[in-house]
């Protein structure tokens, strides 16, 4: 994969400064003020509900409507968008709450904090909590990473996405393949998209066993010429 581009802004500041990515200037809008803390009614429900991870969810909410995004529901979690695209999710999980960066790759990671959920995930990154504490002491650097990714999506930068074939097929799914010439042909023709999402899918699963069950539970939709979420 090439070096990524290095993305320099300055969360400091209260408007936006020019953004700097390599050599190359870019003017950004001045950061609207109006937008803060513009809470959607329609997501409340989520914060309610977040059990332990409440306290921890409902300032990271803050900090990202404090950066001027607006705020939505999709995939049942709180999703923020610039200008109507994804920038940043807040998800929670049984051991952490987490910021996720729909385009977290292209970050310039600063503090060392941004994690990569798996080796298949290529664009987002998470940033994890465990304790509404971290949340509060990194309140600053977070506001730099989402800047950033606000930044990066004004520059129109994307992330360059592995091809089929750079993805590894799981052994469980290999062998099907191997002893089915109409299950591997169905697999062939299916959309280059729709190969890489069923291989991520079943390589996401860390036993063996499950990754089998995966693959036995989908052959039916690939013999049928659809996609994972067709």
């Amino acid at each position: 994969m090439p070096d990524q581009p290095a993305v320099i802004i300055d969360a400091t500041a209260k408007c936006w400064p020019t953004l700097k990515i390599n050599s190359t200037k870019y003017s950004i809008y001045d950061f609207n003020a109006t937008a803060m803390n513009n809470m959607n009614p329609e997501v409340d429900w989520y914060f309610d509900k977040a059990g332990q991870w409440q306290a921890a969810t409902e300032q990271l909410r803050n900090i990202v409507l404090d950066c001027g995004l607006t705020e939505a529901l999709k995939w049942g979690c709180p999703c923020y968008t610039h200008q109507g695209a994804n920038i940043v999710l807040i998800h929670v999980f049984k051991e952490y709450c987490a910021l996720l960066l729909f385009k977290g790759a292209l970050l310039a990671d600063t503090h060392g904090i941004l994690v990569q959920q798996t080796e298949n995930v290529q664009s987002a990154r998470q940033i994890r909590f465990t304790d509404v504490k971290e949340v509060v002491a990194q309140q600053s650097a977070l506001k730099t990473y989402i800047y950033q990714a606000i930044a990066v999506e004004e520059a129109g930068l994307s992330v360059p996405m592995k091809k089929t074939e750079d993805f590894a097929v799981p052994e469980e799914f290999q062998q099907r393949l191997d002893h089915s010439p109409a299950l591997k042909e169905a697999f062939g023709a299916l959309t280059p998209g729709r190969q890489r999402a069923y291989l991520f899918h079943f390589a996401q699963a860390k036993q063996s066993r499950t990754r089998a069950a995966r693959v036995e539970k989908y052959i039916p939709k690939i013999l049928a010429g659809k996609g994972l979420d067709d």
